[in-house]
């Protein structure tokens, strides 16, 4: 595609015409831009179709029967389409200051306007849905054919306005597999440093991103690396940078996003989980205030050390409860593995220590770890045999908690055994005998063992 095509027919879904027909009819401009409309060019599926238009914000509420005032201030209104899907329709802007997420905008009244105003060539596109028109005025549309990723305007003030910019041209270099241009690069690199001022927020996002939407999200990951935004944002991250080559001992960064990119886009928390299960903590010492290199040498204790330094970066990144739990523990429990030739009671504990609802994460990160490793054939062979023996024991009535036992605290105090911390001591006690047994789990049979352990205690 050259930039002489000028009219291209994008495919785009029917309500898209028909959101831009009715702005039409009213008397005012509307475009195609953003996102769906780079991703479009360059092959892909589009998911979210934004437009633009002259009109004002109260204009796009009068033309549109169901409308949601999502950024008014920003001009910005959802559309609710005939389908129940909401668009976002947004005013032609210009900037007047910038200065980051709090730069000062201005509705404009062309068109040449809003596209002058936004980040990379690529993503400074118009298409017009009714007559297919493409509107170029940065070359996009080339650099797109060229592999290019290059800021509109200069690169250093682009990123001095926003430093997001910066994560977002490693994501979008990475995703559609573009060389940055020179300049760009260069104010890339410069900017590293200066990260520290986005919010957590907005640098946890950009990363989920990179996991969940990239197949290969090593690419992105390998720019993090190389414009010495890892180390600024993410410097627990640095000793495994140390490790080059084949990396053949599974410990450094190229086995890392080996490991990543061997899980699904669909599983993020397995992917955050593969990245971090070789974390360090900063400043040395093993992230648990316990052991020294002796400690360290074993796995199940590395794995803690790494569970904690990983949680420190999940909570920097102001991740919710659960992502940094599931993370967490994936990353904690993950080299504890029984042998695939192990006692059915070893494995019925460790599924009780993995949990019913973690397995199948647990088994997607332990395969990655397989998977990122050459010649690991039969170190995977044996972590197949274990799932299919962790998931019947899943799939059993076996008890794996407290909870799941035949008897509860009332029956404790119905023979008798006086409320209190005892009653914890005894359910642990009786699930542990339960594990070993689990034909045991019927209630007159716990009932007595519990009496025993009352009298022992």
């Amino acid at each position: 595609m050259s930039d002489d095509a000028r009219y291209v027919d994008l495919s785009a879904p029917a309500e898209v015409p028909w959101l831009a027909g009715v702005l039409e009819e009213a008397g005012f401009e509307a475009w195609a831009v953003g996102g769906a409309v780079r991703d479009a060019l360059s092959g892909s599926a589009p998911e979210d179709w934004d437009l633009t238009t002259s009109a004002r914000p109260a204009d796009v509420r009068r033309a549109f029967r169901r409308t949601v005032p999502i950024g008014i201030e920003h001009g910005t209104v959802g559309v609710i389409g005939r389908s129940g899907r909401m668009y976002e329709v947004t005013t032609y802007r210009r900037d007047v200051e910038t200065f980051g997420r709090k730069a000062r905008v201005v509705f404009a009244d062309r068109l040449e306007e809003d596209l002058a105003r936004r980040d990379f060539t690529i993503n400074a596109v118009a298409w017009h849905p009714l007559t297919h028109e493409v509107r170029d005025p940065h070359g996009g549309m080339r650099d797109l054919e060229d592999r290019i990723l290059r800021t509109v305007g200069d690169p250093e003030l682009r990123f001095a306005e926003d430093r997001l910019r910066v994560l977002r041209a490693l994501r979008f270099a990475g995703r559609f597999h573009l060389r940055i241009e020179e300049a760009t690069e260069r104010a890339v690199s410069a900017s590293a440093d200066k990260l520290g001022n986005l919010s957590a927020e907005r640098v946890r996002e950009e990363l989920w991103k990179v996991l969940s939407l990239q197949r290969e999200a090593s690419a992105t990951l390998r720019l993090y690396e190389r414009s010495g935004v890892l180390v600024a944002l993410y410097p627990e991250l640095a000793a495994c940078l140390v490790a080059r080559g084949d990396d053949l001992d599974g410990t450094g960064w190229d086995f890392l996003m080996r490991a990543v990119d061997a899980v699904s886009p669909a599983h993020p928390r397995v992917r955050l989980a593969a990245l971090l299960h070789l974390t360090a903590p900063i400043g040395g010492g093993d992230g648990t205030g316990e052991g020294g290199e002796g400690a360290m040498a074993d796995p199940g204790h590395r794995a803690a050390a790494a569970a904690a330094a990983a949680r420190t970066v999940l909570r920097r990144l102001r991740c919710s409860n659960a992502d940094i739990d599931t993370v967490t523990h994936l990353i904690a429990q993950h080299a504890s593995l029984p042998s695939a030739d192990a006692p059915d009671p070893d494995i019925r504990r460790w599924v009780r220590r993995v949990g019913r609802d973690h397995l199948r994460a647990m088994f997607r990160l332990l395969l990655a770890i397989c998977r990122a490793q050459p010649a690991t054939g039969r170190f995977e062979s044996e972590v197949l045999i274990l799932w299919r023996r962790a998931r019947t024991v899943a799939r059993s009535p076996v008890p794996l908690a407290v909870s799941d036992l035949a008897i509860s605290g009332d029956d404790l105090r119905a023979i008798g055994i006086t409320p209190g911390p005892l009653y914890g001591v005894i359910l642990q006690q009786l699930l542990e005998r339960v594990t070993d047994e689990p034909a045991l789990n019927e209630r007159e049979a716990l009932l007595t063992l519990a009496r025993a352990e009352a009298e022992k205690l």
